[in-house]
């Protein structure tokens, strides 16, 4: 987990839909790693959106990796929903990181580092 974490978190950077997309096919070097982290996140989120564990202690006691990765689908995320025929797709990540005080701050300290990657 921690070499998929580091990989992803390393060379996980889109910059469009299809970028987002290439990484599902089973021959990308990144797919098992996509597949690995993101599930690990969306069920540690869906614990929290479920109102097993507080999301903000949740999100208090990490780094906001789960975000910061979500952040980097989030422009694409309804594409990569039609796309990937999973409308549900990281429906979690979503909420902690629109519905919960420190996802929001979270992700919105993510999403200047997205933006101003997008724009170099």
């Amino acid at each position: 987990m921690r070499e998929s974490r580091r990989a992803l978190v390393a060379n996980f950077l889109p910059r469009s839909l299809d970028d987002v997309m290439a990484v599902m096919a089973p021959d990308h070097p990144l797919n098992a790693a996509f597949r690995q982290v993101f599930s690990y996140w969306e069920m540690a989120y869906a614990m929290a959106r479920h109102g097993i564990v507080n999301a903000d202690y949740l999100l208090e006691s990490n780094n906001g990796e789960g975000i910061l990765l979500f952040t980097r689908v989030e422009p694409w995320l309804a594409g990569y929903r039609e796309a990937s025929g999973n409308p549900v797709a990281l429906r979690n990540a979503e909420w902690v990181a629109t519905e919960c005080d420190m996802g929001r701050l979270l992700a919105e300290r993510f999403r200047k580092r997205v933006q101003a990657y997008l724009k170099s």
